[in-house]
């Protein structure tokens, strides 16, 4: 397992975004753009790919201990931690305006029902019986 899988896993184990991410590494004073760690995520196949460090994973590792637990002096509980970031989760806001995002607009739109076999009786398709490969027992005996 490499340092990006790892990486990955913890990104999304704890919902943590690419900003947030930022913010656990300079907890540890280790600068690195979005788009940086943007590469670190992508498939290995990609021109942009790049492998993660072990100086990477480690501040971050270090980082996600000071943004979980606090430091000695201004103690946290990691559960409320993590509980404001399923909060966050669930309740996104739109950033230009701060009101939540709605969901696209489907009440608008009339849904055609599909036609049944008794409603559509001359289609010759109808007459065609399937069987999904099992054997019919008449044809046995």
């Amino acid at each position: 397992m490499t340092n990006n899988d790892i990486f990955k896993k913890l990104r999304v184990a704890l919902q943590l975004r690419d900003d947030q991410i930022v913010d656990i590494l300079q907890l540890v004073d280790f600068r690195i753009s979005k788009g940086e760690i943007g590469n670190f995520f992508r498939s290995e196949d990609h021109p942009k790919y790049v492998e993660c460090k072990d100086q990477v994973l480690r501040n971050f590792l270090n980082g996600l201990v000071i943004y979980l637990r606090g430091t000695k002096e201004n103690p946290k509980n990691p559960m409320e931690v993590l509980g404001d970031i399923k909060k966050e989760v669930s309740s996104p806001k739109n950033k230009s305006t701060n009101k939540t995002l709605s969901p696209k607009k489907t009440a608008n739109k009339v849904f055609k029902k599909k036609p049944t076999t008794t409603e559509n009786k001359n289609n010759p398709l109808n007459a065609i019986k399937y069987n999904n490969g099992k054997k019919n027992k008449k044809a046995e005996d």
